[in-house]
């Protein structure tokens, strides 16, 4: 579940009934080792600490050279580690910049190409600040913050950095301790005082005291100088106009900002006066502002927000001093997720259509043209959604991410025609795995609309052969799958597991009408359409009838809390990071006025009985599926309490259960960690094979 979009850490603690089924499988799987004759070609858990993924792609102003992270996971640690390569375009030659120990992220070319500013950390301490020279290798740490700098942008010069960072701030403060307190006594901590309406974000636990502001460096190191003040968050990206005298950022600067969660502006910043312009004013959110490189426009995005669940973002092009704003995506129903100025007349934007991502070139006439195709997301591999990343050269290079079913993303390049791959980071190793492949299954809902689905077989399945099923189904509810890389459909299918995911109505890149035919109706009609795709899958062939299972995270969570509770077709059932109370979940999540803003039309002591209709747990006295709950134990999205309903609700009813909890784990963050992601699909395959008629796990390759 998500108001944006969304990714385990050290050991899964099981309760003890899931721990034992997880052990004994754990056991039969494990083959002889006077049995192993040679490499093992199935996909294994072990598999997830060799993978590699591009992200954050950054083409040099004058596209000869891309800088890239490259994300591996490092096996000591148990984590995914990033550095930072460099790839030469017109010969594909490769080399490492910055890497080690520690995380090495963000790089950024200097305006003349032969810097490279960048953050990076050894691992204790914040992230800093790092300037790095190309020709010598030399480089220099410029800041020594508390926290770590983001959103960098070098001043058109190349003198001086932009940033954003948190300023401290004073905690409120309220009652006090005895007086007297003796010398050398231990005292329990002060009371700990919260004021702010979003007091904590999934994946950063509880706010510290204080705010992000704008501040610029020397870009050769000194000490750095605070922009912008007040109680306000003050975003990136950070767009300096052409004559360095200002830089453009986003913010919800309005006096009800912590409860108009949706309304941000993009600014204006003077450098010399320090004066704070609102370039927007609509009633919606305006963001992602960056001015064309001859400073007399500034492309943005953002929509008028109506209170619905979904909205497209558009794109908006404005006069520098933000007069004569115009859409320019009014008539194209898809929702712009980037932007970059490729010239003075042309924004390069990418977008999901019908679960692919687009790179397409937008003239200032509204014309739109596709320039790439194929984007997918170079981390989180844990399940295929729809994404990516891409920068633009001067002269129209696209550098970005790809990758397909059978890889995870690589990074490409293209100037116009078909693109080009420049690297091939997992090749070597997956070449020698049996990969399950992964096929479109056409899908009719029940009122004549077209469901996109796709149909993952274990590798060797032969034809006419039937496999257990897992239908797992999608967060958001408002996001998308697509025909990607995923490592929880790879375990799942080498174990002997057919894989079917779909994306029912609510989904994006189909357009508003499609993704919002669930607008205060969700969970609902969804349903139908995922029931509509295991029919198929069974007409197919390949879903055997009998062993059928069901599982899905965050709004997929939702969804399979739901089909439990209205249907008995399925044998088990995993619902992960659930909402099972939409009274409790809308004032416990980390974005409390959210869910009662755009996902019902009264607060829930208003309307508690809407909420308790659409609430999975009004359903539980249907269950009869047993049904293992999984959350992550810091989850702030979708709370822990919101597991433990459910767990406690199953348990007073008899119906089979366990509750898994994720050590240290946010909502987004709950497969991060790659031994923790393996352990959370084996522990789901423990529990799907629990409760297998067949019992015999199908023979793969």
């Amino acid at each position: 579940m998500s108001s944006g979009a969304f990714t385990l850490r050290a050991v899964l603690a099981l309760s003890c009934a899931a721990l034992s089924v997880s052990s004994a499988v754990a056991s039969a799987e494990a083959p002889a080792k006077d049995a192993v004759k040679g490499p093992e070609r199935g996909f294994t858990p072990d598999d997830l600490f060799k993978l590699s993924g591009v992200t954050d792609p950054q083409i040099s102003r004058d596209g000869s050279r891309i800088a890239y992270v490259r994300s591996a996971a490092d096996v000591m640690t148990d984590k995914v580690v990033p550095s930072i390569w460099m790839v030469d375009v017109a010969s594909g030659a490769q080399r490492p910049l910055v890497t080690g120990a520690g995380a090495h992220f963000s790089p950024r070319w200097s305006p003349d190409g032969k810097r490279l500013a960048y953050v990076s950390s050894d691992g204790s301490g914040a992230p800093q600040l790092y300037v790095l020279w190309l020709d010598s290798g030399a480089k220099i740490k410029v800041t020594g913050l508390p926290d770590s700098p983001g959103a960098l942008s070098w001043s058109p010069d190349g003198r001086q950095i932009a940033y954003t960072m948190r300023v401290p701030g004073e905690a409120p403060k309220m009652g006090a301790q005895p007086a007297n307190r003796p010398e050398g006594a231990q005292w329990a901590e002060p009371l700990q005082v919260i004021d702010r309406v979003t007091y904590r974000f999934d994946g950063g636990g509880y706010a510290q005291p204080g705010y992000d502001h704008i501040f610029l460096v020397s870009a050769e190191g000194g000490a750095p100088r605070q922009l912008t003040f007040g109680d306000f968050d003050d975003g990136g990206p950070l767009s300096w106009t052409p004559d360095g005298k200002r830089i453009l950022f986003g913010a919800n600067r309005h006096e009800n900002w912590q409860r108009d969660i949706n309304n941000s502006e993009v600014y204006a910043l003077d450098l010399a006066s320090g004066a704070v312009t609102a370039l927007t004013s609509r009633n919606g959110p305006d963001a992602g502002a960056k001015v064309s490189p001859d400073g007399r426009h500034i492309a943005y995005l953002g929509f008028d927000d109506v209170n619905r669940s979904y909205e497209n973002s558009d794109l908006y092009v404005m006069n520098s001093d933000g007069t004569g704003s115009r859409l320019l995506t009014g008539s194209f129903d898809k929702s712009i997720d980037a932007l970059e100025w490729a010239g003075n007349s042309a924004i390069m934007v990418q977008y999901d259509d019908h679960a692919k991502t687009y790179v397409a070139r937008v003239g200032l006439d509204g014309g739109i043209r596709n320039v790439v195709e194929g984007l997918s997301p170079g981390d989180h591999f844990d399940r295929p959604y729809t994404g990516g990343a891409f920068s633009v050269s001067s002269g129209g290079r696209v550098a970005y991410t790809s990758g397909t079913a059978q890889r995870p993303a690589d990074l490409w390049v293209s100037s116009g025609g078909e693109g080009r791959k420049l690297t091939d980071l997992n090749g070597t190793w997956l070449d020698a795995k049996a990969l399950a492949p992964v096929r479109k299954l056409a899908v009719t809902a029940p009122d004549g609309r077209a469901i996109d689905a796709w149909l993952v077989t274990p590798p060797g399945l032969a034809p006419g052969q039937k496999a257990p099923l897992i239908l797992e189904i999608h967060g958001g509810p408002n996001t998308a799958y697509a025909p990607g890389f995923a490592t929880d459909y790879q375990l799942y299918a080498a174990h002997g597991y057919a894989v079917l995911y779909t994306n029912p109505r609510g989904s994006t890149s189909y357009g508003e009408e499609f993704a919002n035919l669930i607008d205060r109706a969700y969970p609902g009609t969804d349903y139908d359409d995922l029931m509509a795709s295991v029919d198929a899958a069974i007409a197919d062939g390949v879903a055997d009838p009998n062993n059928l299972f069901v599982t899905g995270g965050s709004g997929g969570g939702v969804l399979t809390a739901w089909i439990v509770g209205k249907t008995d077709r399925f044998k088990a059932a995993v619902t992960q990071k659930p909402v099972i109370n939409w009274i409790s979940e809308a004032l416990t999540m980390d974005a409390t006025p959210f869910t009662s803003r755009y996902w019902f039309d009264k607060k829930p002591w208003e309307d508690p009985m809407e909420y308790w209709r659409r609430s999975p747990l009004s359903l539980v006295g249907n269950v009869k599926t047993p049904t293992m709950v999984v959350v992550g134990s810091e989850d702030f999205r979708t709370p822990v309490s919101e597991a433990e309903q459910y767990y406690a609700a199953l348990q007073i009813r008899g119906v089979p259960t366990a509750l898994v909890k994720v050590p240290g784990a946010s909502h987004g963050g709950i497969a991060a960690r790659p031994s923790q992601s393996a352990a959370k699909a084996s522990a789901i395959l423990a529990w799907f094979d629990k409760y297998r008629t067949d019992k015999t796990p199908a023979k793969t390759d």
